[in-house]
């Protein structure tokens, strides 16, 4: 229960228009909407959908109004109905876990620094040297190695995973599944056989980083694998040993990225991207899904495809490539047209 508009407004700093006293039950989508339920529109198309729908109230974007107001239903008027519904919904998920909690099952070693608040899950485990920070959780089966720093805030679900002499940051998620320090992917051959080449770094997420479910960081060779303040990486991504990866980027699923990547400030990256390695991509640059990146991108660049390049250009390469089975056509028929006039 989220409470009445009125109360959600306040929230969200909204207008409006209509029955304030309306009780709002839940947030849905406009195909499992109904009567005590508050939907959501961006645009005049969702509006009259949502209109149309069985929702008591709306949650509406300004810009999706027009002049006059008619409506049948109340309305939470927003500027940016994405970042409103974001507010109620984080009041209408359910609260993390918090401590001060020590599972009987979990196994803390003596020498680790554990803060009074944090909660320690059943099965989790925080080896020798570790300092886990205030208001921390880490929930059942987690895995915090030895010598881990882990900063205030930060929140380890079920069965994520931060191998030994990491470091993470405030506020640091990392999903189930996720983990944190893996051995990175070194071999050198020596009398034809593969041989390891041995990972003595680390991995280093600063403040605000979110780890997606079943994702990978790898810890460097040697220094850090580093991953910057506020970037979010998604579920089922692969980030290689010694990748430098900047602030409040964003990397959608199963994104793979070789040894050494180097990525700049606010890049959005789309699902199965994958980087060569030991290239560098500036900042503010946006990578289409599925692009497969050989060499460095310059800032502020858009680019797509396998091999990676300008976007509009890739796309102009592509309205021409699908032209060439006409031309094809047209030479065959200038051929033959050549070949009938020779044997006339």
């Amino acid at each position: 229960m989220l409470g009445t508009l009125a109360e959600c407004a306040q929230r969200v700093a909204g207008e409006i228009v209509g029955d304030a006293s309306f009780v709002v039950s839940s947030i849905s989508s406009i195909d499992d909407a109904h009567s005590q339920t508050m939907t959501f529109a961006t645009d005049a198309k969702y509006l009259a959908a949502a209109m149309a729908s069985d929702a008591g109230a709306i949650l509406v974007e300004r810009s999706a109004l027009g002049g006059d107001i008619t409506t049948t239903k109340p309305l939470l008027v927003v500027e940016s109905a994405r970042s409103a519904l974001a507010t109620l919904l984080a009041l209408a998920r359910p609260p993390r876990l918090r401590g001060p909690y020590r599972d009987v099952h979990a196994s803390i070693d003596a020498t680790a620094s554990v803060a009074d608040d944090v909660y320690v899950g059943p099965h989790a485990s925080i080896g020798p040297g570790a300092t886990i920070a205030a208001g921390v959780t880490i929930e059942a089966g987690a895995y915090v190695g030895p010598r881990v720093t882990i900063g205030n805030d930060s929140w380890l679900q079920p069965r994520s995973t931060v191998m030994e002499d990491c470091v993470l940051g405030a506020r640091v998620v990392l999903a189930p599944g996720s983990v944190i320090g893996s051995e990175g992917f070194g071999w050198s051959i020596v009398d034809g056989r593969l041989e390891r080449i041995p990972q003595v770094g680390n991995v280093r997420l600063d403040d605000d980083v979110e780890i997606g479910a079943n994702t990978c960081v790898d810890r460097a060779q040697t220094g850090s694998t580093v991953i910057g303040e506020g970037t979010k990486v998604d579920n089922l991504v692969q980030i290689g040993h010694n990748c430098r990866l900047g602030r409040h980027n964003a990397f959608a699923a199963q994104t793979g990225m070789a040894g050494s990547t180097i990525i700049g400030d606010y890049v959005q990256v789309g699902g199965q991207a994958s980087f060569k390695g030991h290239i560098t991509v500036g900042s503010r640059v946006t990578i289409a899904g599925a692009s497969q990146i050989w060499g460095d991108i310059p800032d502020g660049a858009f680019v797509s495809g396998a091999p990676a390049r300008d976007h509009r250009e890739r796309l102009r390469f592509e309205v021409a490539l699908r032209k060439i089975p006409k031309l094809f056509d047209r030479v065959t028929a200038l051929e033959r047209a050549k070949d009938a006039r020779t044997n006339e």
